[in-house]
């Protein structure tokens, strides 16, 4: 398998108006996606954000869980949260790939709207197991801008139910998103 990573992009996202914004950080998704790398055996997972109080709130949970009293009272958390990195631009989430793993990553963007090329989750095999690292980026708030998706070297197809609801929390989408990629069948 390639070194695949995962980050959690805080900006720029959208809002409901579609404006481009910085997004709070909540520390349960650090939490969730940090076990989701974990359990996938992913290298590494990003937390994206400009803003220097959400980088200290993040830096202040890691500590807690790493070297305070949680890395004492729950060490599978302690484990799971390793992965984590703080960035202030994807640029530099990829640049901490290409030090870790040698050439930059391809970057997998997700998106849960249709689109143009977008890629099956059927047709990423070649993707992971290819010799360069591959990168999956999620979006917070209301998704990646139009100049993410542009930027990416490919995009996920969305994930579907039988409904035409389509609004899913980024712990839930993220874990199915990962399951479909990499689950045991």
């Amino acid at each position: 398998m390639s070194d695949v990573y995962i980050a959690l992009l805080h900006y720029p996202v959208y809002n409901k108006r579609r404006e481009i914004i910085a997004a709070a950080l909540t520390t349960i998704d650090m939490h969730d996606l940090a076990r989701l790398a974990r359990t996938y055996g992913l290298k590494g997972f990003f937390i994206v954000t400009p803003l220097d109080d959400q980088i200290k709130l993040a830096e202040k949970m890691l500590q807690h869980w790493r070297q305070g009293w949680g890395s004492d009272y729950n060490k599978a958390r302690v484990e799971a949260l390793n992965l984590v990195g703080l960035t202030g631009e994807l640029s530099e989430a990829k640049e901490k790939i290409k030090e870790r793993s040698g050439s930059y990553p391809l970057v997998a963007a997700t998106s849960a709207a249709d689109g143009p090329n977008r890629q099956s989750f059927s047709e990423m095999g070649p993707y992971l197991r290819g010799e360069r690292p591959l990168l999956i980026t999620f979006g917070t708030a209301w998704g990646l801008t139009d100049e993410v998706l542009a930027d990416s070297d490919l995009i996920l197809e969305p994930i579907k139910g039988p409904t035409n609801y389509n609004h899913l929390s980024i712990r839930s989408a993220a874990g199915i998103i990962l399951d479909r990629l990499f689950g045991d069948r």
